[in-house]
């Protein structure tokens, strides 16, 4: 029996992702542009069509296959590779592209068990758009803009269960994780734009070099809370964003509030009573609870990293879809 399964990351920028002057041109007469979401699923197979219509910056695409006689790994291989696109720069009229630089993919040895395989595969390469600024250490100055990658790890079992992960990832752009029928399943839980800008250049610290860095992956919103994003993103005034610094509170159980909260960037923890319930990650919808319920706060919400959310009033979302939101957010009644 031959057992075969993928792993891909998808890497875009989302709006607002980039600070200070090298936002200009994002934000001035359309020269750069930040992506549009990305799907809730894709086809794994045409990610170079994707690419083509430049909807994501880099993709890492491992796929691997084992086969099993009498419960037990008898042979396996992998494959995949980078999909990296070119930096599109418009100016009037005219469209400059400046071809990206892809490094060799990583593959260590398999890991093979009797009854699994566990595959790792990291893929990315440098953006094509020199990026001169200031960095920590000798030359001092560096015109290659940063490098970027993931690293997947992929295992197939004998008894059919697979399991994927994206274990390391740099700060910047968004990564989001589909499972091998192009389901979403992960996203990288915030971006660090100043980080990657200012220290990843040259193999050093890379994983070229020996180094990676370890991926704050949170779980996937649900459809609906998509959909309303959207609607507060873009639906009628802009909304105020927020910062909240690492281990302060967004809100606090019980205070008065009746603003609804859109989760930008970070990770938020939801404490009940003091006790942890859960982990809300970027695209999720908060306080709705608040809302619909008297305007009391149910949950203490803790940013476990820096935090930035949007903040909107209540009464912007239909309240049906605020109360479905709400069914899957009451993690202290279900203990």
């Amino acid at each position: 029996m031959r057992i075969e399964s993928s792993v891909t990351s998808v890497s875009w920028i989302p709006s607002e992702a980039i600070k200070g002057m090298v936002k200009m041109p994002f934000e001035v007469g359309g020269v750069a542009h930040y992506d549009k979401p990305l799907p809730d699923v894709i086809d794994v197979n045409d990610l170079e069509k994707m690419r083509d219509n430049d909807q994501f910056r880099f993709a890492n695409h491992l796929e691997a296959w084992i086969r099993v006689e009498d419960g037990r790994v008898i042979d396996f291989g992998q494959s995949g590779g980078t999909v990296l696109n070119s930096t599109h720069m418009k100016i009037g009229p005219k469209e400059i592209v400046f071809q990206a630089t892809a490094f060799p993919e990583i593959r260590p040895k398999p890991k093979v068990t009797k009854t699994s395989a566990t595959f790792m595969q990291t893929c990315g390469g440098r953006p094509g758009m020199p990026a001169p600024r200031r960095v920590r250490r000798k030359p001092y100055i560096q015109l290659r803009p940063p490098t970027v990658w993931t690293t997947l790890e992929l295992t197939l079992h004998a008894d059919g269960r697979v399991e994927s992960e994206m274990v390391g990832a740099t700060p910047f752009p968004r990564h989001w994780v589909y499972d091998g029928e192009g389901k979403l399943i992960a996203k990288s839980g915030m971006i660090d734009f100043k980080e990657w800008y200012t220290k990843v250049f040259g193999k050093k610290h890379t994983p070229w070099g020996n180094e990676d860095s370890p991926a704050f992956v949170t779980t996937v919103e649900t459809a609906l809370e998509r959909q309303l994003s959207s609607t507060i993103m873009r639906g009628g005034k802009k909304p105020k964003v927020k910062r909240i610094k690492e281990g302060k509170t967004l809100v606090e159980q019980g205070e008065q509030g009746e603003d609804l909260f859109l989760l930008l960037d970070g990770v938020l923890a939801a404490e009940f009573n003091g006790e942890k319930v859960n982990e809300l990650g970027p695209g999720a919808i908060l306080g709705e609870r608040a809302i619909l319920e008297g305007g009391s706060r149910t949950l203490t919400l803790r940013a476990l990293t820096d935090v930035k959310v949007a903040v909107a009033p209540g009464d912007q979302i239909d309240k049906k879809a605020l109360a479905e939101v709400a069914l899957g957010h009451r993690k202290e009644e279900n203990r």
